[in-house]
């Protein structure tokens, strides 16, 4: 059998995803930190450590990924675009749009019936599309961000927010804590200028067919549903949408695997 390694060193998290025969056999999640070569090497014994493999059983690896170029064992990098269109692929063949919140960035991905990123945008200016604002949030609030989507779901009345500044918005959200505006209320608002934010991008590229939503901002409900209401459509939501460019990534390493070599 052959294994592939496909890791995606995202500006937040980190991400390691084992394949064999297209089908993911381990994986492992953990925060980038400091020293993105540390972590490369971490997420892989640990992935690998799951299925009692070592490195030297692994046939290609490629990287992604905001540190992808700090990776020193891997074979090959290839951008996330690239990655997230495979991985999202493989999963929902029908799918043609994909929404990326990540800790850092966010993106809107087009892509072909053949899971081919055809075209992209994303919001690198600003903070108030990516997972990084929902992490000021919970911290500001003092709530674990697991936490964020269940309790913006129980709001009757979402605060709105008056910019689309992460960095105003904060200093909002504390004038409205002080203002005795519930949490619930406060996570609501928040979603909603993130959705705003985010469906601004998707109608710049285009909403086309069906959409997929990644990235630890997907593991978000309370986000996902704001984005659902905006769009009016229903997202499709992978069971760890984290993993998806690493996923992805490991796909491409088995194509490279297969390939002859010169």
């Amino acid at each position: 059998m052959v294994h592939v390694l496909g890791i995606d060193i995202g500006s937040a998290f980190s991400k390691a995803v084992v394949c064999a025969d297209g089908n993911i056999k381990a994986y492992a999640v953990a925060p980038s930190g400091g020293n993105y070569r540390e972590t490369a090497e971490k997420i892989r014994t640990d992935a690998l450590g799951k299925i009692g493999l070592s490195p030297g059983d692994l046939s290609f690896t490629v990287a992604t990924g905001y540190g992808s170029a700090t990776v020193e064992f891997s074979d090959q990098a290839v951008t996330d675009i690239s990655c997230q269109a495979k991985g999202i692929h493989r999963l929902f063949p029908k799918a043609q749009t994909i929404i990326d919140i990540g800790g850092q960035f966010s993106k809107v991905i087009k892509i072909d019936e053949d899971g081919r990123a055809t075209n992209f945008i994303l919001n690198e200016k600003c903070a108030a599309g990516s997972g990084k604002f929902l992490q000021v949030i919970a911290r500001l609030l003092h709530i674990e961000f697991s936490d964020i989507g269940p309790r913006s779901l129980k709001s009757q009345k979402p605060v709105e927010f008056n910019t689309g500044c992460a960095v105003f918005a904060e200093s909002e959200a504390v004038s409205r804590i002080a203002e005795g505006a519930l949490v619930e209320d406060i996570l609501a608002g928040v979603h909603k200028a993130m959705a705003s934010k985010i469906v601004n991008m998707v109608e710049r590229t285009g909403l086309v067919g069906i959409c997929a939503v990644t990235g630890g901002g997907a593991k978000d409900i309370g986000l996902v549903k704001a984005i659902e209401s905006e769009l009016g459509i229903i997202l499709l939501v992978p069971e760890e949408p984290q993993i998806i460019a690493a996923h992805g990534a490991a796909l491409l390493a088995a194509e490279r695997a297969s390939s002859p070599r010169t």
